[in-house]
């Protein structure tokens, strides 16, 4: 495998670094601390072809594929994981669209998706069942050219800027069925964003379907397609994921570096200390390890192969190397790590929801789990 990046790639992450530290970077500590959505970004992302990297130039993306799709919210997740996740969650939608929309689908939908006209929502998460698509409750029932929806769905992101929604469903029969839904649809009742304790500026919603009118030519894919639709998707919301972990962690790691040369103890930095050179050591290897899974997992992807179970090994090692290496920059700042004063704490609290949305560790355990016993 070559590990090094192209020049198409080398562009990408330049592109995606910068757009983080003029235009992000000023606005992150306000992101978080109001936890709203940062709709004046919106367009910027769009302008710099992120919504739609990854997917082919006919739909209006750029047809760069999976791995700078990677590289981009690496970047941007170093400076802030909920602005990068905006690019990353809205991928979700993408790929249930590219991969089982009809044409007339893609040219509606996907394109706009693509030039970040909006965004779009992606709900299958029910209170009472957590992630099981196979347990949600939320119906669908035909009548006439329509199917009217009913439930409810929790941690729906993007919310405020979106003008379209993959909603999944049970139909008559009992399965899980895919649909396209317009958020303006009356019955669709968006609630006010959750109080997170991370991932805050994300449009995080509670969300209700009261007798939602669909047409049957919004239906995504085959009917009783939905579980399928929903696990290929997924994998690219993980994928994304898996770059924020990084980059979150690589945030945390250079924070440190640059403390530690700062923080005087007994006339030299706490950076010559053997400890502190041991918690670096630590978190700089389980970086690099996080990251080249990360980029393998893309390139399976780009190659048209299946990446479940790589994308849950992927996850699994980049979201437990978020939680320690942050917990690791904690320990180095100190006391003051803990203050709000420095953005350390940020950090530590954005990484511990890369171990929960998406799929938590437990399960990603026991996908990989069965991919080797079945």
């Amino acid at each position: 495998m070559d590990f090094n990046l192209t020049e198409q790639e080398l562009m990408i992450q330049t592109r995606a670094r910068d757009f983080a530290n003029k235009l992000v970077k000023p606005r992150t500590v306000e992101i978080d601390r109001s936890g709203e959505w940062p709709i004046d970004l919106i367009p910027e992302i769009a302008n710099l072809g992120f919504f739609g990297l990854q997917l082919p130039i006919e739909y209006e993306g750029a047809g760069a594929g999976y791995k700078c799709y990677v590289l981009a919210v690496e970047q941007v997740s170093q400076v802030s994981m909920a602005v990068a996740a905006i690019i990353a969650i809205n991928a979700l939608s993408e790929e249930a669209i590219y991969r089982y929309g009809s044409e007339e689908q893609k040219q509606k939908f996907l394109k706009s998706l693509a030039k970040g006209e909006y965004t779009a929502m992606f709900a299958f998460t029910e209170a009472a069942t957590g992630v099981d698509p196979k347990m949600i409750v939320t119906t669908a029932c035909p009548g006439g050219n329509y199917y009217i929806l009913n439930g409810d769905k929790t941690f729906s992101s993007l919310a405020p800027g979106a003008g379209v929604a993959v909603i999944y469903a049970k139909d008559e029969t009992g399965r899980i069925t895919a649909f396209i839904v317009n958020p303006s649809s009356k019955g669709f009742i968006i609630g006010k964003p959750l109080e997170t304790m991370g991932l805050r500026g994300s449009g995080t919603c509670q969300l209700s379907l009261n007798d939602v009118s669909v047409p049957k030519e919004n239906l995504l894919g085959k009917k009783g397609e939905g579980y399928d639709i929903l696990l290929s998707s997924i994998n690219v919301g993980q994928l994304g994921i898996c770059a924020e972990a990084v980059g979150t962690a690589q945030a945390a790691l250079e924070m440190s570096l640059d403390y530690a040369r700062k923080r005087p103890v007994q006339g030299k930095s706490i950076l010559q200390l053997p400890t502190i050179q041991s918690y670096i050591g630590e978190m700089a290897s389980r970086i690099e390890a996080a990251r080249w899974l990360t980029y393998r997992t893309a390139a399976l992807k780009d190659e048209g192969k299946s990446i479940r179970k790589d994308v849950a090994m992927a996850k699994l090692v980049a979201s437990q190397a978020a939680v320690d290496v942050t917990n690791m920059a904690m320990q180095i700042h100190g006391s003051y790590g803990y203050t709000k004063d420095l953005e350390i704490e940020r950090l530590y609290r954005d990484a511990k929801v890369t171990q929960i949305y998406e799929v938590v560790s437990e399960i990603q355990r026991v996908i990989v789990a069965t991919s080797l016993i079945s």
